[in-house]
């Protein structure tokens, strides 16, 4: 078990894994892997609490019930698994704000925060936009040999690409 406590794992053995999951998930679910549709059902289930009237009339709850089920716990486990990952190898990140985020904008934390939460607010917003997340488009789809999974990654990396120059210029190569 002490590869449990390395910093790094192989790529390849993550892959692997990630691939049996989806397997996995594909034999006990039918349904492909897939974690942006926990965030829609979570919103489902605190709006049944303020107006239930509307989640039960509305077509996509009733396609996708809010309801604590699989991929919820897997977005659950994704967090307690980063958690115990985390404190098992000891890997805690140098400093709040990264030296590169530094140089660019300065030393300020809850100004890396804030860009941090509206940049996760963007991609949830884009993941249910596009009928799923990286792992529902890319891996799963890719997995199923689907164009659109494979567009999707390569769309993927080009905008991670663009994406970093855009707010780092050439200093994302230093770091």
């Amino acid at each position: 078990m002490s590869f449990l406590s390395r910093r790094r794992w192989s790529p390849y053995a993550v892959g692997s894994l990630i691939g049996m999951l989806s397997w996995f998930a594909f034999v006990t679910a039918d349904r492909p892997l897939g974690v942006s549709t926990a965030l829609a059902k979570t919103a489902g289930m605190v709006e049944q609490t303020i107006a239930p009237g509307y989640v039960a009339a509305n077509p996509y709850f009733r396609k996708f019930a809010p309801a604590v089920d699989w991929e919820w716990m897997l977005v659950a486990g994704i967090f307690l698994g980063a958690f115990v990952s985390a404190r098992l190898s000891g890997d805690k990140p140098e400093a709040q704000v990264p030296r590169l985020w530094q140089r660019r904008f300065g030393p300020s934390r809850a100004l890396r925060y804030a860009a941090a939460f509206v940049g996760g607010v963007i991609l949830a917003v884009g993941a249910r936009l596009a009928g799923g997340c990286t792992s529902g488009n890319g891996i799963s789809g890719s997995l199923q040999l689907a164009v659109s999974g494979w567009l999707f990654f390569a769309c993927l990396f080009a905008s991670g690409l663009a994406t970093a120059f855009l707010l780092y210029g050439k200093e994302a190569e230093l770091d």
